[in-house]
C-alpha cells in the first residue's frame, strides 16, 4: 500500500526587482515569480503600463507589486531605483536586469549617435550601476541572486547590429567575472543567453522581416530556464535557440570569423522567404 504524498509548496522566493517588466521576457519573469508567491518591484518607463501590470499580478496571485517609472537610459536611473527601494526597506532577493533593446542598421551611415548611446546606457550602464548599488547589500545579508539578460549574440560580432552585439558581449563577460568574484558570499550572478525570441525586441529593432527572426521562439520557456538557472546559481543559461541557431552556436568557435560575420549580416538584412 502506497502512502499518498502531500504536494509541497515551493519556498517563498522573496522580492524580485525586475527592469523592463512589461512585454516580452519581462512579462514572463513577472508571472513566474508572482506564481511562486514572490513580491515584485516592477521597473519601466510607462507608469500607466506598470500600474496595469501591478494590478493584474496582485489580483491574480495575491502578491505585493510596487512600481518605479524611470527612463533607464538616464545616468540617474539606477540611483532613483535604489533610493526608492531603500525608502521601502527592500533589498531584493532577486535582481533581474532584463531591460534592453537592439536596432538594425549600418553603424556609420544609418544608426544615429543618440540611438547607439541610449542602447549602451540601457544595456550596459544602468545594469552595471544597479549591481554596484545592490550587490554590496546582498553580500552583507549573505544571500541574493542577480540575473542579467544577455544574448547568444554575445558570442560573436554582429554586423548591422554592431553595438547591440557588443553590449551583450559585455554583459556576459561581466556577469561571468562577477560570478567568480562572489564565490563564498551567498550571492550569485547568472547570464541568460536567449536565441531569437518572439518579443517586442523584433519590431523595436526593425528585424521583423529578416531571416534571423523567421522562426523566433516563445519567450516563456526562456524566462523559466533563466529564472530557474538564477535560483540555482548557474553561470550561463542558453535557451530558446531556433533550429538554425543550434548548429551556428556549436560551430561559432571554430568557423573563420570573417565567414561567420557574413552569415550574421545576411541573417539580419535579407528578408525571410
Amino acid at each position: 500500500m502506497t502512502t499518498p504524498t502531500t504536494p509541497t509548496t515551493p519556498p517563498n522566493p522573496g522580492t524580485a526587482l525586475l527592469t523592463g517588466s512589461y512585454g516580452g521576457l519581462g512579462t514572463c519573469f513577472a508571472q513566474i515569480h508572482a506564481r511562486r508567491g514572490g513580491d515584485l518591484v516592477l521597473v519601466g518607463r510607462s507608469q500607466d503600463k506598470l500600474d496595469a501590470q501591478a494590478a493584474g499580478l496582485t489580483r491574480t496571485y495575491g502578491i505585493t507589486a510596487r512600481t518605479i517609472a524611470v527612463d533607464l537610459s538616464t545616468p540617474e536611473a539606477a540611483e532613483t531605483i535604489h533610493a526608492q527601494c531603500q525608502e521601502w526597506g527592500i533589498v531584493p532577493d532577486l535582481l533581474i536586469n532584463n531591460a534592453g533593446f537592439g536596432g538594425q542598421g549600418d553603424f556609420s551611415r544609418e544608426r544615429t549617435m543618440d540611438q547607439d548611446l541610449s542602447m549602451i546606457a540601457v544595456n550596459i550602464e544602468t545594469p552595471t550601476r544597479l549591481a554596484k548599488l545592490f550587490l554590496p547589500e546582498m553580500i552583507e545579508r549573505g544571500s541574493g541572486r542577480l540575473l542579467n539578460v544577455s544574448s547568444t549574440a554575445a558570442l560573436l560580432p554582429g554586423p548591422l547590429q554592431a553595438v547591440y552585439y557588443a553590449t551583450k558581449a559585455y554583459v556576459t563577460s561581466w556577469s561571468n567575472a562577477l560570478w567568480h568574484e562572489l564565490k563564498g558570499t551567498g550571492v550569485t550572478v547568472t547570464a541568460l543567453m536567449p536565441g531569437a525570441m518572439q518579443t517586442g525586441f523584433i519590431s523595436t529593432g526593425g528585424l521583423s522581416e529578416t531571416k534571423m527572426f523567421a522562426n523566433a521562439v516563445d519567450p516563456m520557456k526562456v524566462a523559466q530556464d533563466g529564472y530557474d538557472g538564477a535560483l540555482a546559481g548557474e553561470l550561463n543559461v542558453v535557451s530558446g535557440l531556433p533550429r538554425w541557431q543550434k548548429p551556428m552556436m556549436t560551430l561559432a568557435p571554430v568557423l573563420p570569423r570573417k565567414a561567420m560575420m557574413g552569415f550574421v549580416a545576411d541573417q539580419q538584412s535579407a528578408p525571410a522567404r
